[in-house]
């Protein structure tokens, strides 16, 4: 348990055991200095030290052998330092800039000027070529964006939303439809007689197409009871799903 003590000068202080060897001991130490205003300078002390007769406990040493005490402005340079620049230099990164929120206002503005490219395939080109963009970092990329999109989807939910912005929302997220299919294609209607909400191209060439059903009302994906204990469509679905057999699955040319 960490101890916090006080100096006769009531200056308070902690220790902490760094390493202990036969004859050496190693240890760190904090300690605060009072000003009449509310700052409070924290310093920091790192020290070897012979192990015999010497006090665990005291703030000073007559006799290191070695020691170095930082006051307060080199402690924070140290602690931003090491917030900065341990995890890269762990990971072995050559080469990186450190973000925070004195982070250049004339380099973010760099930074936007290269993705806003409006030719985003020369824009992902140069990102591939150069390897800008680790493989981890892609990923949550893409997972973040999930994420946002997710939340987007539910506070959507809660609004009285036309059938358009839903539409808008699959085609920026069509990710939610699954991985089976090459795109969402502009065109809707499938014959002079019937228009769907989504025609989707899937791999194999064929056409699937996706109904819109706004969050409204009463409207029930699963029956309210069971059958031998299986969920079975409710009749808003089924109602659905024969809005769909009236049309036809087409197969590209």
């Amino acid at each position: 348990m960490a101890t916090i003590r006080k100096t006769n000068g009531r200056i308070e202080y902690l220790i902490g055991l760094l390493k202990e060897k036969t004859r050496i001991i190693a240890r760190v130490v904090f300690w605060k200095i009072p000003h009449k205003n509310p700052q409070e300078d924290i310093c920091l002390k790192i020290g070897r030290y012979n192990k015999n007769g010497f006090a665990m406990e005291t703030l000073e040493n007559a006799n290191p052998k070695s020691e170095l005490t930082l006051d307060n402005e080199e402690f924070q340079k140290l602690l931003e330092f090491l917030s900065e620049n341990y995890e890269p230099f762990k990971k072995g990164v050559k080469q990186y800039i450190p973000i925070d929120e004195k982070f250049d206002h004339e380099k973010i503005e760099h930074l936007k000027a290269i993705f806003a490219d409006p030719d985003k395939q020369k824009v992902l080109d140069f990102i591939a070529k150069n390897n800008i963009l680790p493989e981890d970092l892609i990923a949550g990329l893409q997972n973040q964006a999930r994420i946002n999109a997710v939340r987007e989807f539910e506070d959507m939910l809660g609004q009285n939303l036309v059938e358009q912005k839903w539409q808008e929302w699959l085609k920026h997220n069509d990710w939610v439809l699954s991985s089976e299919f090459v795109r969402i294609l502009d065109e809707r209607e499938i014959d002079t007689a019937n228009i769907t909400d989504y025609l989707m191209q899937a791999y194999e060439g064929f056409l699937d197409i996706i109904e819109i059903k706004r969050p409204e009302g009463s409207l029930k994906f699963w029956a309210e009871t069971l059958d031998h204990g299986n969920y079975v469509p409710s009749e808003d679905l089924t109602k659905a799903i024969n809005q769909k057999i009236k049309t036809r699955t087409l197969k590209l040319n």
